[in-house]
């Protein structure tokens, strides 16, 4: 198999009549073996009745995955990824704002040019303000904060080498930090298209305002897995290791004082007990002591949940 294309659909009944006759109309001529996969997410619009009629009139490119319930877009990728059988995986909201023409580029930048991750960038928005504003400025952030070059961190329209896609580990709401786990993960070959993007022709959008705070969160959750997931006491264990030097030194500093006092003066202003320094170098040593276990314990637990990824699948097409 050539080429995967892997669409996560929460809702979209309205359009992906339209999105699957649009794509095959670009990939049938390409002459590559490929497929379809379409992941519904805990659809309520009757998306699952919808993907049933368009696998019997497009067998057998099409195929998809029903889940139990609402699990979220990194868990619908998830399941994509892990389901394709493409040596090259393109991925594509159910909305039609993503547009299936870029596929053949895609596909290209992948296999002839060598990249391992190209991100679709929607440089002519087709979206209001309120949407577009809010990602410049998240784009921003994430820029500086990963180092990588990239317009469009969130958009839904990238490609992948197989092993890349399937590498990825994600959970949560990870989809929108993708280019940062992809270099995490020491693939550095990273790459940028300008995509087309439409107007939202059916429906309404999944995402509010408060997915930007969440970003923010969950930017800050990513660097921490990214830097410190494989090795949790690199950063509990240093944490730990510098309170309780400071707690150490704090009470070490006081009682040499003290003694400092009874052999120079033959008495002591204030005892140890009686200074606030005492009781925060007391903290500062329980507080090491319990970062250094949690770095430990977080070394005993790395990696430790078989039900990461136990999503509950109800039906196969």
């Amino acid at each position: 198999m050539e080429l995967s294309i892997v669409i996560p659909a929460y809702n979209e009944a309205e359009s992906l009549t339209e999105l699957i006759q649009w794509i095959r109309r670009v990939t049938d001529p390409l002459n590559l073996p490929y497929e379809i996969w379409v992941v519904d997410d805990g659809s309520s619009d009757g998306t699952w009745e919808v993907l049933q009629t368009l696998k019997a009139a497009h067998a057998p490119y099409l195929h998809a995955v029903r889940f139990a319930q609402n699990y979220g877009k990194s868990a619908a990728l998830y399941t994509g990824f892990q389901k394709a059988k493409g040596k090259v995986i393109i991925t594509l909201d159910a909305d039609l704002q993503d547009s299936p023409d870029e596929i053949p580029a895609l596909y290209r930048m992948i296999v002839q040019e060598g990249y391992d991750l190209v991100s679709g960038w929607k440089k002519h928005r087709r979206d209001p303000p309120s949407k577009t504003i809010p990602s410049r400025i998240f784009n921003f952030v994430v820029r500086l904060f990963t180092g990588i070059p990239l317009h469009d961190f969130n958009s839904g329209i990238k490609a992948y080498r197989s092993l890349v896609a399937k590498s990825l580990d994600l959970y949560g709401e990870m989809h929108r930090y993708i280019p940062y786990l992809v270099k995490a993960s020491g693939f550095r070959r990273i790459g940028e298209k300008v995509v087309m993007h439409y107007p939202r022709k059916y429906g309404r959008t999944k995402f509010g305002w408060e997915r930007f705070l969440y970003g923010f969160l969950d930017l800050l959750t990513v660097s921490f897995l990214v830097r410190f997931g494989r090795r949790p006491m690199h950063f509990f264990g240093g944490m730990g290791i510098l309170a309780f030097v400071v707690g150490l030194i704090l009470v070490g500093w006081l009682v040499a004082d003290k003694l400092y006092q009874l052999r120079v003066y033959g008495a002591v202003r204030r005892e140890v007990v009686q200074q606030p320094l005492f009781y925060l170098g007391l903290v500062a040593v329980v507080v090491g002591v319990q970062l250094f276990l949690a770095g430990f314990l977080g070394e005993l637990l790395l990696r430790q949940s078989p039900q990461r990824h136990n999503y509950l699948i109800l039906e196969e097409l």
